[in-house]
């Protein structure tokens, strides 16, 4: 993932420090004064030049990135404030190179050399503390955006969705390689997780545990709800929608089937709807399983293998009859 590979991004006052500092060494390499003032002066321009557009060009180009990359950055972060920081860097690293320029070649006529070197030094420092909240900001979009997790466009992707403490997330540590939090209370999935199941020699599916999503207006959904409807729209091949009949999740029937209303509306992929908890109770006609005796897990998957293949060999499967409400 090219988020992965985004170094820190430093402050205004240590792309400063550093450059000074390499600047400094080559200054006392001139023996002349006035040369070594000139050489400071071009030297300091280059290296933040070099820094500030090392910067831009470490994060991706977020017009070319998968949807689902887009939206999660534009819900945790804006794009248009990344675009904005990014492009005041750019700015930046622009006019240091075209201060340190023009100040170096002055320097070669000016009387007094040390006097002209710290009027560079003066300006150049202006512009990089310009854009030192948009280098903090970039900073923490880095930290954000290394955490996310690494979903594939080539791999069968299946995203299981419902109501908070379904068990969604216990049915991804059943089936594959994720580890996510387990608990008996709602909202314990905090972001996307991403596992991976092996079906057969050099091909794995990949799932994707959302977090609960609330029956409610799209407005009015967190971040965190917001990034579970990305995923469902932009990622699945297949969506599995878990309802937990028993109600011990805290939302009624009804609540869960209105959901499943406005999932299917979201999607042109099949959504493969089951009962979770049905060694409590499950609902006539519906495909069943216990998340927690671990009965029916297999054949859920195995349902949804169905789909893979029908996927790989092109074929339109339409999703299989399913109630539209409890029986």
């Amino acid at each position: 993932m090219e988020f992965e590979t985004i170094p820190t991004v430093p402050t205004a006052d240590e792309v400063l420090d550093r450059s000074f500092r390499r600047a400094a060494a080559k200054k006392k390499l001139k023996t002349n004064v006035d040369r070594a003032n000139e050489e400071f002066v071009r030297a300091v321009g280059s290296a933040i030049h070099d820094k500030l557009k090392s910067v831009v060009s470490s994060f991706p180009s977020f017009e070319r990135l998968p949807p689902f990359y887009q939206e999660v950055t534009d819900i945790l972060l804006s794009l248009d404030r990344m675009k904005k920081s990014l492009g005041a860097v750019t700015w930046a690293a622009d006019q240091v190179k075209v201060i340190g320029s023009g100040y170096a070649r002055n320097i070669r006529y000016a009387d007094d050399t040390d006097r002209s070197r710290k009027q560079a030094v003066a300006r150049i420092a202006s512009i990089v503390h310009q854009v030192g909240d948009d280098l903090l900001f970039l900073n923490e979009a880095r930290n954000i955006l290394r955490k996310l997790p690494h979903v594939t466009e080539e791999d069968f992707t299946v995203v299981v969705a419902g109501f908070p403490n379904v068990g969604k997330s216990s049915f991804i540590r059943l089936v594959s390689t994720a580890e996510p939090e387990i608990a008996s209370y709602p909202f314990t999935t905090k972001g996307i997780i991403v596992g991976h199941r092996d079906i057969a020699k050099r091909e794995r599916i990949q799932l994707i545990d959302t977090p609960g999503v609330l029956e409610r207006p799209a407005d009015e959904r967190n971040p965190i709800e917001r990034q579970a409807v990305s995923a469902i729209i932009n990622t699945a091949d297949v969506v599995l929608f878990i309802l937990d009949a028993s109600e011990h999740c805290g939302y009624s029937l009804d609540e869960q089937l209105r959901l499943l209303d406005e999932v299917r509306g979201l999607v042109d992929v099949p959504v493969v709807t089951v009962v979770n908890k049905a060694d409590i109770r499950g609902i006539e006609g519906y495909p069943a399983m216990s998340t927690l005796t671990g009965d029916g897990v297999e054949a859920v998957l195995d349902l949804l293998l169905t789909f893979r293949v029908a996927a790989a060999t092109q074929t339109n499967l339409r999703e299989p009859p399913q109630p539209e409400s409890q029986q």
